[in-house]
């Protein structure tokens, strides 16, 4: 590590617990991995001593499109000059709202917040309201508002024994952390627990996700069976597999669903939304309070208008499905050629390594970076990753793999 990445690396963890406000985000294979990132363009991304890396971090999902997208950039200019921020609500508010009911068939009322862990926090407010329950069944991570049940995930791939830190018993036992695909022990919790489950709030599990095809349907008959809701997490998913996650691809209509990191390329923008009948307990009538100063902040708005318009013009989607198989397909063709105990799984935007072989993930990665591609557990192709890329990222990780 040069004098400038390790000078970061200490002046970050000096004074940030973590070393970075995002606990993914912390370098964990310094000297090999970058401290910090200085820039990015499309995608690529460059750290402090202007060393070049293929990114397929993508700010840990939210870059869609790419790094400073000129479109989206002209959007937030545009906007920035007439204004960020007003005591009453802009017209870009409704507008975007409005798109999102137009363009996701279970979405009949939306609103706004910053992250994706406070709208699936707000989501659980409206389904204890609207259900008079106070039980949930939590399944997969759901940002750190939502890691409070015993035993649960508290981040992407990590889970706790016990009761998580700063949580009371009295909250952590009104939370109930269940599997993926784990339809027995939903089953036994909604008998257990007669008449007080509010509702189930799942995020989908990346490497094993095509269980969805069963798993979904069952959550869909047991909540309804049960007059419980179902709230899909789709921050990942959203905007990437398809515009509504995976509840459009496994063609399903939850109650309630949150989107946030496919929305506005980076910008902090996260939607819930979902029925009519159901969002209405956050409306004055219905009582349940949900309000946020920055809940309408214009500059992610209008990036998330040009967002949309780029995915409605270009067919996004389906690019990120063509470059994420070819780079999917890709690794998995060096690492059988060369018996690596790794697979890349997952639908082809969203893939997750797979280390049959857990002490291979430190030196592949370490490598990886060395070799000029930014990786990370969950990792994305974004609409700026052309085929020359995912060619040029695929032969330096074969160079990297050459190095394990």
């Amino acid at each position: 590590m040069s004098d400038k990445n390790a000078g970061w690396h200490k002046r970050l963890n000096d004074i940030m617990p973590w070393g970075s406000g995002t606990c993914s985000k912390a370098a964990i294979y310094h000297p090999d991995e970058p401290a910090v990132i200085t820039r990015g363009k499309g995608c690529r991304v460059w750290d402090a001593d202007g060393r070049e890396y293929i990114d397929f971090r993508n700010g840990l999902g939210p870059v869609t499109l790419g790094h400073a997208y000129p479109e989206v950039n002209a959007a937030i200019t545009e906007q920035l000059e007439k204004g960020i921020i007003f005591g009453h609500p802009a017209p870009l508010e409704c507008e975007i709202a409005e798109i999102i009911c137009r363009t996701i068939p279970s979405a009949q009322k939306a609103r706004f917040l910053k992250t994706g862990g406070e709208a699936c926090a707000a989501c659980v407010k409206i389904a204890r309201a609207y259900t008079g329950r106070d039980r949930i069944i939590q399944v997969g991570y759901n940002g750190w508002l939502n890691g409070i049940a015993r035993d649960s995930r508290i981040l992407p791939g990590q889970s706790i024994a016990g009761s998580p830190k700063g949580v009371p018993d009295a909250v952590s036992g009104l939370f109930h952390a269940c599997g993926w695909n784990d339809m027995e022990k939903i089953s036994q919790l909604f008998d257990e627990y007669k008449g007080q489950i509010a509702a189930v709030m799942i995020a989908c599990d990346y490497a094993d996700i095509e269980k969805g095809h069963a798993f979904y349907p069952f959550l869909r008959k047991i909540t309804k069976e049960n007059d419980a809701l179902l709230i899909c997490d789709e921050i990942v998913m959203g905007m990437r597999i398809a515009y509504g996650g995976a509840h459009e691809y496994f063609g399903f209509t939850p109650d309630l669903f949150v989107l946030s990191k496919g929305i506005a390329n980076g910008m902090p923008l996260s939607v819930y939304a979902g029925r009519a009948e159901v969002m209405n307990v956050c409306d004055r009538a219905g009582g349940a309070v949900i309000s946020s100063t920055f809940a309408g902040e214009l500059l992610s708005l209008a990036a998330a208008k040009a967002c949309f318009e780029i995915y409605r013009r270009e067919n996004v989607i389906g690019h990120l499905w063509r470059q994420g198989k070819r780079m999917k397909d890709g690794l998995n063709g060096i690492f059988n050629r060369k018996g690596l105990s790794v697979e890349v799984k997952s639908l082809d935007p969203v893939t997750a390594f797979v280390f049959g072989n857990h002490s291979l993930a430190e030196p592949f990665y370490r490598a990886a970076y060395r070799n000029g591609v930014a990786l990370y557990g969950i990792s994305y192709v974004n609409f700026s990753h052309k085929e020359d890329d995912i060619n040029e990222a695929i032969d330096r990780i074969n160079r990297a793999c050459e190095e394990i």
